[in-house]
């Protein structure tokens, strides 16, 4: 247990600057400390084990090349678990994007060839949604583009912005419903 993100913030730094042994140390203490909740996390928003494990593992690469990059602000714990949050989502939308080009791919057996029409198809789609992205209110489209696109959390879009988390998180929720609830271009 932690008693203040002080500690584990100068001895971060400390790890940081120092040799690479002692990196890999700090990264096994972190993976012995941490190992499981990053699973469990990660397993409850992808809900693969597969996949959990595989967020598991980058995730402690990115802790192992950003050690530097701890600043303190929270806790070990809440750190390394917003970049699970991060690299799931990563995963997650990489998972989406092969499923729509395996949608786009032509005859049952053939070499896994992409139509011109498909192609057509998937760049009419997000540039679909960037419209109506583009249609939102300012404090709405913001808070989304900050989200979605830079995958900045809730408590870093809320310092951008200067306003609160829970002002994010409901900016964010009116930004979606108002996506959804946007009509096709064709007027379906």
């Amino acid at each position: 247990m932690e008693t203040s993100t002080k500690e584990p913030f100068e001895y971060l730094r400390y790890m940081a600057s120092a040799a690479a042994a002692d990196q890999k140390a700090i990264l096994r203490d972190l993976m012995k400390a941490y190992g499981d909740d990053v699973w469990n996390y990660a397993f409850s928003l992808c809900k693969k084990a597969d996949v959990a494990q595989d967020v598991t593992q980058e995730v402690f690469l990115k802790v192992f090349r950003k050690l530097g990059t701890f600043r303190g602000e929270s806790s070990v714990k809440t750190w390394i678990l917003t970049i699970t949050r991060n690299t799931a989502a990563d995963f997650r939308k990489a998972a989406l994007l092969h499923r729509i080009k395996l949608a786009g791919l032509i005859g049952k057996g053939e070499r896994f060839e992409r139509s011109a029409e498909s192609e057509a198809m998937e760049n009419i789609a997000v540039t679909d949604i960037w419209q109506k992205v583009l249609k939102l209110p300012g404090k709405y489209r913001e808070v989304l583009v900050l989200s979605a696109h830079h995958q900045l959390s809730m408590a870093e879009i809320a310092a951008i912005l200067g306003i609160s988390s829970g002002t994010v998180k409901s900016r964010l929720h009116h930004a979606r419903v108002k996506v959804l609830k946007m009509k096709e271009p064709d007027g379906r």
